[in-house]
């Protein structure tokens, strides 16, 4: 029970940065799905059921807009798109996960992804159990942040406009997290130079599969030079 509690406590230690963003930019989507005639049940349907950030806040204007089934299921393939190659990096690290792996799976989203692939769990913690309490705990922060947005737009009028932009906000706060605790830039460097070029050859409408495909196959095939710390380090610990 001792250790339960200590797993637990370290997962919602680890999480508290996400936790802040979460209930801001969920409290965000919720007064932005009040505003939009979608209230409080949608709001918590959607983060329950959906829980895919960027791409809860651009359905509140596709269900406004009356757009088809195919233009949605295309959107959120181009949206969510990136979650498809965070998948195949999670293999080995879920491959055993057992009856957890779906929600495993269902809840890895980009916050959720850049805590989990540190690999690092509390000593004697079941790393799939650890990974879970994370990935739920995270959920769990979205949806109380969805749900009281809801609540406060609809008790309260104002402006809504710019409030989309939070998602975008909490991407570069993500990356710079990523930038200050990583000792290896060059991952971080590819990305933004393929990104760009990508942005520039494809649009900003078909960018992102190729850059994320072309950015998987780079981080591939520099795998072993670009961890060799990491291995190092691993064949210190074991011996």
């Amino acid at each position: 029970m001792i250790m339960n509690r200590k797993i637990f406590k370290e997962a919602v230690i680890r999480t508290v940065p996400v936790m802040t963003g979460y209930l801001v930019l969920g409290t965000g989507f919720g007064i932005l799905s009040e505003k939009n005639g979608y209230g409080v049940w949608w709001a918590l349907a959607m983060s329950v059921f959906i829980y895919a950030g960027s791409m809860q806040y651009l359905m509140v204007s596709l269900l406004s807009s009356g757009a088809s089934v195919i233009s949605t299921a295309l959107t959120t393939l181009m949206v969510n798109a990136r979650h498809l190659f965070y998948g195949i990096s999670m293999i080995d690290r879920y491959k055993d996960a057992g009856k957890r792996k779906p929600y495993l799976i269902f809840a890895l989203t980009d916050e959720t992804y850049s805590l989990v692939c540190r690999g690092d769990c509390p000593p004697g913690a079941d790393p799939h159990r650890f990974y879970f309490l994370v990935s739920l705990l995270n959920q769990i922060y979205w949806i109380i942040g969805s749900v009281l947005g809801a609540l406060i737009g609809s008790a309260i009028t104002f402006n809504t406009a710019g409030i989309d932009f939070a998602m975008t906000a909490l991407f570069i706060t993500v990356f710079v997290e990523q930038w200050l605790t990583a000792e290896n830039h060059i991952p971080a460097i590819a990305g933004v130079v393929i990104t760009v070029a990508c942005l520039i050859i494809f649009g900003s409408d078909l960018f992102l599969i190729p850059s994320m495909t072309l950015i998987l196959i780079g981080l591939s095939l520099a795998r072993k030079k670009l961890e060799p710390k990491k291995e190092k380090k691993e064949e210190e610990d074991n011996d």
